[in-house]
Order: C-alpha cells, then structure tokens, then sequence
C-alpha cells in the first residue's frame, strides 16, 4: 500500500480510483465495512477484458482518505478526542486487511488545516478528489459531511458528482447488539475500562503505543520490573486498573511482518499505596521475560480488565496481589 500525506505530495500515476473519506481513527468493524464496500464498488469497476493475448484487465486502485490531526483539533481546540490509534497504527491497520481480501492500494493523510477547513463543498471536491485522485467512484457513510461547517451531504456530493464524472455510494452505518458500531462508543467503552466491549466493536483488541522510558524502578524493587510507556498527548488510555494483554516490540512493522507478542500484566493508575505519587502511567509487567526495552516503540493490546486499582494496607499485600494478579494473567494468556 502506497502512503502519501497532503495535495502537494504527488498521488500515485493512477489513471482512475475509488475513494472512501473519513478519520478512520480505530479503524473498528464499522470501517471496515466501509473499506470492503468500497473493495468492491472497485471491483464492479472492473474494465471489459481485452482480448486473448492482451494485458488483463485490472480494477481500479482503492484509495482511503484520512485526516490528521482530528478534524475536532481545528474546528473546536480544546475539544478533540482522545485517539483510539496513531496514524502509523491506522495506516498498519488499513494495510492488513489485505489479508482477509481487502486490498487497499493507497492511503492519503490530509493535514487538517484551517484553509481546509474553509474550502466550500465544492471546492474540496473539484481540488482533492478530481484533481488530486482522480476518482472515478466515491464512497462514504450515509452520514458524511464535508466542506466549509460540514455544509455538503450524501444529495450535494452525489450532485457534484453528476457534474465532475464520478459516482457516489452511501453505505448504511453499521450497528450491532449495543447500537451504531462508532469511535465515539469505543473511546467511552475504553474510558470506562469496558476493553471487552471495546474490543469487540474494534474488531480486535484496543491498543495503546508509547515508548518505554525509564520510571522510579519501584516494580523492580517489589520483584516485578515494569516497562513504563510514555503515550502520546490525546491517546485513549483505559480507566485505572490492572489488566491482561500483551505488549508488542516495533508496532509500526509493516501487516504480515510481526514479532511475537508478549503476555504482560499492565497496570494503570497512580500506585496509590506509595504515598506523593500523583503521575498516571501505563506500566506493563511481561511474563517471563529479563530484556532492556528502555527506548524501544512498544505497544500493549487489552485482552481483559482485572481489577480496579487500590491502596493496599502493606507493601506486602500489594505484592500478594500482584501475584495473584499475574497467575491470572498466566491463566487467561496461556492457559497455564
């Protein structure tokens, strides 16, 4: 999959495409579902195949838009999600559905700006998808908006599109057992600690990337070294608490070329129990495991939340429950 950010970064030389627009931040099962429809309006898109002899036919390339910063970034300052993914992670995301048949050929990353931001409907159409992709067919959820304070809809982007040679496509939201399958939802399912409702809208579960940095060594004190993650601003980090998952060396490899995960037990909060300590962090405890990790890209996926976090009357029964909290772990991870 080609990668390239912004208008003045020259798009592949595609003669035609198909495009889906949208943050995509998650890329959960309701992405997913627009990118597999719009696999297949390319794929409907198919030219006539030449004759016996000729080069064979090809559908056009698919092309996912994203944004970034989040559009609520620019538009409303102080009031932007928090992330669900990194644009590294999106973009790894978006790649790997290769493996189920989804091929994505091209993902443009638009910086949004205020001058984007105030393009008209139409004018965002004519400069980004006429004459920077080309696109021969546009699909996107019934609910898109888009242009100056979101002014265009589905009826004003199917008109342009009458006008400037493209078709367009409306695919209903997805929606499961807990309603309408959205990054709004999974943000407050995460904020929550819920990370198996989470993870089920995601489609897998919910990750946090950082880089390990060095902390006040307390884990290595009380026998249990934890690698410290310092995040991003704005990730979406679960609610305090102590959890299984996994932790992932190099998550920004490209889909189909990954290390192994690691099983971890991964607390979140305060440490309450050690009087003056205010800093909330991410800490991941990996089984069985004795490397240097200081200054490596890491990432912990959320398999389960165990427990909320507590003081603990002793130092010793802090350390109990961490035994106790990393037998659990063994138990869910490895089924030992």
């Amino acid at each position: 999959m080609l990668r390239w950010r912004g208008l003045a970064e020259s798009a592949p030389d595609w003669n035609r495409t198909v495009v889906t627009i949208g943050v995509f931040d998650g890329v959960h099962r309701g992405h997913r579902a627009l990118i597999e429809a719009t696999v297949h309006e390319a794929a409907a898109l198919l030219p006539v195949p030449r004759p016996a002899g000729g080069e064979p036919a090809e559908a056009p390339p698919v092309v996912v838009v994203t944004f970034d910063p989040h559009p609520e970034a620019v538009l409303h300052p102080g009031k932007a999600p928090d992330r669900l993914t990194t644009l590294d992670h999106r973009a790894v995301l978006i790649e790997g559905l290769a493996a189920d048949g989804l091929v994505v050929d091209g993902l443009c990353t638009l910086p949004f700006t205020e001058e984007l931001a105030a393009l008209a409907p139409a004018d965002f159409v004519r400069t980004v998808l006429v004459e920077h992709l080309r696109a021969a067919a546009v699909v996107v959820g019934e609910g898109f908006r888009f242009g100056y304070r979101a002014a265009g809809d589905v009826d004003l982007l199917r008109s342009l599109g009458a006008e400037f040679g493209f078709t367009v496509r409306a695919v209903p939201l997805l929606t499961d057992a807990e309603g309408v399958v959205s990054s709004t939802r999974i943000r407050a399912d995460v904020e929550t600690g819920d990370v198996d409702r989470a993870a089920a809208a995601l489609g897998r579960p919910h990750r946090v990337e950082g880089v390990v940095v060095r902390g006040d060594q307390r884990g290595r004190e009380l026998g249990f070294p934890t690698a410290n993650l310092s995040s991003p601003a704005f990730t979406s980090v679960p609610a305090d608490g102590v959890y299984a998952g996994w932790l992932i060396r190099d998550p920004a490899r490209r889909a189909g070329d990954r290390e192994t995960p690691l099983p971890a037990a991964i607390s979140i909060g305060t440490n309450p129990t050690f009087a003056g300590e205010r800093a909330r962090r991410v800490e991941a405890y990996i089984l069985d495991f004795d490397e240097d990790i200081y200054d490596e890209a890491v990432a912990v996926d959320f398999a389960a939340n165990l427990r909320p976090t507590i003081a603990f009357s002793s130092v010793d029964a802090l350390i109990t429950q961490m035994n106790a909290d990393v037998s659990r772990v063994r138990e869910l991870l490895l089924g030992a």
